[in-house]
């Protein structure tokens, strides 16, 4: 056992606290990893303020970067010493979805709280974030949830790969299809919708139309690639379709979770066009359509699990493009900050500010270096 610091949510609508953790030895088919950048997500914050239900207490985080310290029996996909990005979803390519080539839907994958070894430093057993609890100093994780990353690559970018960007990015290209000429509009300007934004600008999508309630977001949208900021408000309609010949967008990106954010993407499509929804919403926020409009709109509305993506083909790719500089990822990270700083980004989160705050830990924050 080894005692580390972390980010912990002892009960739901109660402030996470930085405690002091024990964790085990990896086993067989597990890795160690020390933790040099992780994104505080809103999946973290959906965890602590009722959104979901997870069982506490709870290791928070699940999109991170760093170096491996130590293998299990059994683990041949990556050596002490390899940078890696985390994986909250890795498919068992078992299952009657990874079969079918959906590993995104895989049947073992996206429970949001598992047991784990570690504990508090009292003995008080934990739970861990996506099975993998990353706002951490040290994980100890399945193998299958860490892909290996090039050395050269920022361990702030490739800790966003793992979720914020793989997510976006994935909505675009593998959910939605997005090409050249198609008009967008991405509704929710936190990491993943500004991902969003920078991947239907790359793919050639002219106008990208970024919205958000907050006027603070317009700098952001415009430096990831959006064409044009808009208010998220009443107007919002007539100004997308003032944009677009009147008719609406190709594709309407939702990347809040909330029944009145969708309403407003189905609106601002085009007859014909699609709705992808990105955010993760709450159970009871139900989401009202009428029945003529669904016939007279022939729109699709559909929903981007993990960006439809398959985190080992993927997120490799998506790391060599961040390295050669065709995806920018510097827009995304509005805040560099320590683990002691991770409660204030979550409150900055839920108010709305900034993009994605990322923690940097030393390399010889728990006493290792990456070598």
């Amino acid at each position: 056992m080894s005692l580390v610091r972390a980010l912990v949510a002892g009960a739901a609508g109660t402030a996470p606290r930085i405690e002091r953790i024990l964790l085990p030895a990896p086993g067989p088919t597990e890795v160690r990893v020390a933790i040099r950048a992780a994104g505080v997500c809103h999946s973290d914050l959906s965890m602590v303020n009722g959104t979901l239900a997870p069982p506490y207490p709870l290791v928070l985080g699940h999109e991170a970067a760093g170096v491996v310290l130590a293998a299990g029996a059994g683990v041949d996909r990556v050596r002490v010493g390899d940078h890696v990005a985390l994986n909250w979803a890795p498919p068992c390519r078992e299952c009657w979805f990874c079969r079918r080539d959906e590993p995104w839907l895989c049947a073992t994958t996206g429970t949001p709280a598992v047991p784990h070894g570690a504990t508090l430093a009292d003995g008080t057993p934990l739970h861990v974030t996506l099975g993998l609890g990353a706002l951490a100093e040290e994980v100890v994780v399945a193998a299958n949830a860490v892909v290996p990353v090039p050395a050269g690559l920022p361990f702030e970018s490739a800790a966003l790969l793992g979720c914020a960007v793989l997510t976006g990015v994935g909505a675009v290209r593998r959910t939605a299809g997005v090409v050249a000429g198609d008009a967008v509009a991405v509704i929710g300007l936190g990491g993943v919708g500004l991902s969003v934004v920078a991947a239907a600008r790359a793919a050639g999508a002219d106008p990208v139309i970024a919205v958000d309630l907050s006027e603070a977001k317009r700098d952001l949208a415009l430096a990831a690639g959006a064409t044009d900021f808009l208010r998220s408000d009443d107007t919002l309609n007539k100004a997308v379709r003032t944009r677009t010949g009147g008719r609406g967008v190709d594709h309407a990106f939702e990347c809040v979770g909330r029944a009145a954010t969708i309403r407003l993407a189905w609106r601002a499509t085009r007859r014909g066009g699609q709705v992808t929804v990105v955010g993760m919403g709450a159970r009871d926020d139900v989401v009202e359509l009428g029945a003529l409009d669904i016939f007279h709109s022939a729109r699709i509305l559909r929903s981007s699990v993990y960006g439809s993506s398959d985190p080992d083909r993927d997120l490799p790719e998506l790391a060599d493009a961040a390295l050669d500089g065709s995806l920018d990822l510097g827009p995304l990270i509005t805040d560099r900050i320590g683990l002691d700083q991770a409660p204030a980004a979550l409150d900055r989160m839920a108010r709305g500010e900034g993009a994605r705050s990322v923690i940097l830990f030393p390399a010889d924050a728990t006493g290792h270096r990456s070598g």
